[in-house]
């Protein structure tokens, strides 16, 4: 190996590490601000190890009400973005050129409109009707703009997929619903999933939107930013590291299961007469 290529080889592994501290690093002092003593969410100075902010958390039923909307709130949201962004996809990679160009442009025009723009417009519209604030509009105003994620993830997934399975589908005496059920949406499987997956947490830590149209109800975005205002503790913490511990395992085991299927997979065709 020459100098240079040992040089390059160095520098990417600064570049590596400091990436990965860049990432980690906040996630870690807020971690370790739970066990501090201190009554503010910091490591410094260190006042002492503790669990309280644990059962100070336990103990605070606004956060667990707020955490309790917010996941409403974004099971909606994903009962709404999923079909729709869907089937704007579908639409989208259906058309000609020149007219998805047009389409696409106005697909994603909500992705570059601001979050205070769609909540103050969707609670103006809506109030026109007589209908308030709350979690109805909270799902309406945030499934305006995810809907273009979705959109967005699917077709790209719709990029790679074979037409003439569906022709060949079509020939064979198939309905298209019945092409769809059997051929595009397992395909898509993998995508929605994923979409979905980017639903809940887009709609979990939007707070721009969310603020104009909550009305009387409090997700948890909207209530730690209340309790910066009034006094945060490390309770907040506690609940943050309570999610990304649920995340992690959720993510193992997600993957340890998709492995294991894989593997029995292979097993099995291995076992089949050639």
């Amino acid at each position: 190996m020459s100098a240079a290529d040992r040089i390059m080889k160095g520098l990417f592994g600064v570049y590596f590490a400091a990436f990965f501290v860049y990432l980690f690093a906040p996630l870690a002092i807020m971690a370790a601000a739970t066990f501090n003593t201190s009554r503010f969410p910091t490591v410094t100075p260190w006042q002492g190890t503790t669990l309280e902010w644990f059962n100070a958390l336990a103990a605070d039923r606004g956060m667990w009400d707020a955490l309790w909307t917010s996941i409403m709130v974004a099971f909606f949201v994903v009962l709404v973005v999923l079909p729709i962004g869907t089937a704007a996809a579908l639409v989208l990679t259906s058309l000609h050129a020149r007219a998805r160009s047009f389409l696409y442009a106005v697909m994603v025009s909500p992705l570059l409109t601001p979050g205070v723009v769609i909540g103050i417009s969707t609670l103006v519209l809506w109030r026109q009707l007589g209908v308030g604030g709350g979690v109805f509009l909270i799902v309406l105003a945030q499934s305006s703009f995810i809907i273009c994620y979705i959109m967005l993830m699917v077709a790209a997934r719709l990029q790679r997929f074979d037409r003439t399975q569906e022709e060949a589908a079509l020939g064979l005496g198939a309905s298209k619903f019945m092409v769809f059920r059997r051929v595009i949406l397992p395909f898509l499987k993998p995508a929605l999933f994923a979409a979905g997956f980017l639903a809940v947490l887009q709609s979990i830590e939007n707070y721009n939107t969310t603020l104009f149209v909550r009305g009387f109800d409090t997700p948890l975005t909207v209530y730690i930013a209340t309790k910066v205002r009034t006094g945060l503790t490390p309770a907040v913490n506690a609940l943050a590291l309570i999610m990304v511990a649920v995340t992690i395992v959720g993510a193992v085991t997600y993957e340890a299961v998709r492995r294991r299927s894989r593997t029995a997979r292979a097993s099995k065709e291995e076992e089949q007469p050639g």
